[in-house]
């Protein structure tokens, strides 16, 4: 008695090797058609259209319709194991009458009674010019996998991405692409980075590295003859490992390495979700949609990429770039949260902790029916690279930041500042706005921060460093001043620090740029203009408190926190920024300080604010009136940082210890300190928000218009280059107003500044220790 019809189509007992003898089969018989581009293995793919239907996968292939693609097919729970075949052009039926050669077989059989069905994918090289490279911005000091890597060759730059750390049990190295590294092991290639838009040598190419192999030496056992699998990979010898971290920007940190090999392998890897961070692109999330992709033959050789990524189900296009080659990418298990399922990634203290999977090395893009592109990503296994080169993934290197480091202090001044208001009707505003001016405290903690240039919203109390560095230049002048620099010519013996607190005069941008002239600063991001900006920004929130303009109001004061929390920091308001001057191993203390220390504890920060700053609020003593005084008030906020906490006791604390203590030393010599300085910026921050408020008579808005303002029309209002336009210091247009005396303790009357009885001895010697 034969065995049922349907027995014989069921495919799903097939392996991975199967498919590799039937491909491996039939691979002149599929070649010599005129339309097949490459093939593949994986699963049958069933357009999105009727993926809910429970026919058998295998009955799909003879039907006729509209062309089947990566980008509009699905893997179902019932699709078969499959040899994926790339075709050019999608043929109607009738036109195989007059070409039945040119017809690909539904199966294929193998000698020994094996039958393994196929799956035709159109796949039409979309030819058109490849997506220009995004200006991605990158923080500085801390660097990782996900940065871009740069060289330079015969007068061109290539751009890759640097994958992770890996170590040889000597040195530890950068993994990236062999055709980003080179080949000459003569030439000490340079390998940069960009910091802030700003070019830096991070290293050199390492003589070390792998192109193509035979794939029966890569999987030994398994049928690949004629073929080659194409590893690409490279590695830069990095000058200083002290400023890198094991952790990949945008994803977090690595978890065990997935082995993958001829035991390991198999097709549950089919649909796997996996995410990158491309040193070109940014933030990318895709699935695998097949193995060993026959991507070209050449002089009767094949050339193979272990992994074919494509767009995730239901997600936004995955959009890779030609600069994302070396990025790593990594299994991205979903968050289900149901009994027995996935319930995401497992975490460490402050970021995901994702296991690595493979390492982009090049890519395809598609054309959709419609004309739109579709692009893929081509991979090779981590575990093959790190087996053929003898490496090993480093893991634990200065890790416990946050997904996207250095930004819990400016979050955290932010969002506290929303909570110590005393008018009503603004804290009712600012409370119910505090998710898009910052990250609460659970967020923060978590690790749970936005990325640089992030498509997204972005909360705004950073949106000064993670979109402006990119978009708006001139704006790198404002997020600092050196107060305590001692001038050169005419100011010599003084500070501006000093020239602000004994002369009203010298409140002017063309007195601190007569200033900068006679140091010799030359580039104008290099003359800080800290308080001026300050005072632009209070001057527009009155005037959109004065006309009833709530998220125009809303989206100001919460990028002017970033501005508030720069001057609460020592090293944006003093010369030593980057340590003393011919001190080069000083010069990552400015990051170390800001991004490490606080991010590393950032627990500890939050609890020591909330109860320094608890039962206080806003208070008619702390008003100002004008733009004038609220620069006035950042200047005091600035002098009180730096008496609070001087600049030279940051860099002796850096210096004090080296390796993973210098963190834990740095914090038990500073934290308290830095505390102090963060909540002072914070309740400074909270009484200019109520200052303008009042000035514009704010409290004037209807209480049902102060509610929750879109993220999109805050996005819109900061992507708007003219909203809060910026300029160098020397183009700013600040008139002083005229003095005008008040009464002060004592009876006595004298002429201020701005309008407001300052006691200046006072003013001068704020929370001196």
């Amino acid at each position: 008695m034969s065995a049922p019809t349907l027995r014989s189509r069921d495919f799903s007992s097939l392996a991975v090797k199967d498919l590799l003898e039937a491909r491996d089969a039939y691979h002149v018989h599929l070649a010599a058609l005129e339309n097949v581009v490459g093939t593949a293995i994986g699963r049958y793919r069933v357009r999105a259209s009727e993926a809910d239907s429970e026919e058998v996968g295998g009955e799909r292939s003879s039907q006729p319709g509209e062309p089947k693609t990566l980008g509009n097919t699905v893997v179902t729970k019932w699709s078969w194991p499959c040899v994926l075949v790339f075709v050019d052009r999608w043929l109607p039926l009738d036109a195989f009458a007059r070409r039945p050669d040119q017809v690909v077989p539904p199966r294929l059989y193998l000698p020994d009674g094996r039958v393994v069905p196929t799956c035709v994918v159109l796949a039409q090289l979309d030819e058109r010019a490849a997506p220009p490279l995004q200006k991605l911005t990158f923080p500085p000091g801390l660097m990782g996998g996900g940065y871009p890597a740069l060289t330079r060759v015969q007068g061109q730059t290539h751009v890759g991405s640097f994958g992770c750390l890996v170590t040889d049990g000597d040195a530890v190295y950068a993994l990236t692409n062999r055709h980003v590294t080179g080949t000459d092991v003569e030439e000490a290639r340079e390998v940069f980075t960009l910091l802030n838009g700003e070019r830096r040598r991070v290293g050199v190419a390492h003589r070390t590295h792998v192109g193509k192999l035979p794939f029966s030496e890569v999987y030994p056992g398994w049928p690949g003859t004629h073929c080659f699998a194409n590893l690409d990979a490279g590695l830069v010898r990095l000058d200083d490992v002290r400023g890198w971290s094991a952790q990949v920007y945008g994803v977090g940190e690595l978890d065990e390495l997935i082995d993958l090999n001829t035991h390991t392998i198999n097709l549950a890897l089919i649909g796997f979700p996996v995410r990158a961070f491309g040193g070109a692109s940014g933030a990318l999330e895709g699935e695998v949609s097949g193995l060993f992709y026959r991507y070209k033959t050449v002089g009767g050789f094949d050339y193979v990429a272990d992994l074919l990524v494509g767009p995730r189900e239901g997600h936004r296009a995955l959009t890779t770039r030609p600069g994302d080659s070396g990025t790593v990418w990594f299994f991205d298990p979903p968050d289900t949260g149901a009994a027995g399922r996935s319930t995401g990634p497992r975490r460490g203290p402050r970021a995901p902790r994702l296991r690595p999977l493979a390492v982009q090395w090049g890519g395809k893009s598609l054309l959709e029916p419609g004309g739109q592109g579709t692009q893929f990503a081509l991979a090779t296994c981590l575990s093959t690279i790190c087996r053929e080169l003898d490496l090993e993934v480093v893991r634990d290197w200065s890790i416990g930041f946050s997904e996207y480091w250095g930004k819990v202090g400016h979050y955290k001044v932010g969002a506290k500042a929303c909570e110590l208001l005393s008018d009503a009707k603004l804290s009712l505003l600012m409370l119910a706005n505090q998710d898009r001016i910052a990250i609460d405290d659970v967020g923060i903690a978590s690790g749970n921060l936005p990325m640089n240039n992030s498509p997204s919203f972005v909360p705004l109390a950073d949106v000064a460093d993670l979109v402006w560095r990119t978009t708006r230049k001139k704006d790198a002048a404002n997020h600092f001043a050196d107060m305590d620099e001692p001038g050169k010519g005419r100011f010599r013996g003084k500070t501006l620090l000093e020239l602000w607190m004994q002369d009203a005069a010298s409140h002017s941008p063309e007195v601190w740029t007569e200033f900068y002239d006679a140091l010799g600063v030359e580039e104008d991001k290099h003359r800080g203009a800290l308080p001026f900006r300050v005072w632009e920004m209070y001057e527009a929130m009155v005037g959109f408190a004065r006309e009833g303009e709530v998220e125009k109001f809303v989206c100001t004061a919460g990028l002017l926190a970033h501005y508030v929390g720069d001057a609460c920091q020592p090293l944006h308001v003093s010369f030593l920024h980057h340590g003393r001057p011919g001190h080069a191993d000083e010069k990552n203390v400015h990051s170390v300080y800001e991004t490490k220390m606080l991010d590393r504890n950032a627990s500890e920060l939050i609890e020591a604010i909330n109860e320094s700053l608890e039962g206080q609020a806003t208070s008619p003593g702390l008003r100002v009136t004008g733009g004038h005084e609220a620069a006035d008030a950042v200047v005091q906020l600035m002098s009180n940082t730096l008496h609070t906490l001087p600049p030279m006791d940051v860099i002796d604390a850096f210096n004090a210890e080296s390796g993973r203590a210098r963190l834990e030393h740095m914090w038990e010599a500073l934290g308290e300190r830095t505390v102090q300085c963060m909540s002072a910026g914070a309740l400074r921050l909270a009484s200019l928000w109520e200052s303008a408020w009042k000035e514009g008579a704010g409290d004037s808005i209807p209480q049902r218009r102060l509610g929750p303002v879109d993220t999109d029309v805050l996005k819109e209002l900061y992507m708007d280059r003219s909203f809060l336009e910026v300029r160098w210091l020397k183009d700013m247009e600040l008139t002083l107003p005229a003095p005008r005396p008040q009464r002060v303790a004592g009876g006595t009357r004298r002429r201020t500044r701005g309008g407001r009885a300052t006691n200046h001895a006072a003013a001068r010697r704020p929370n001196r220790r």
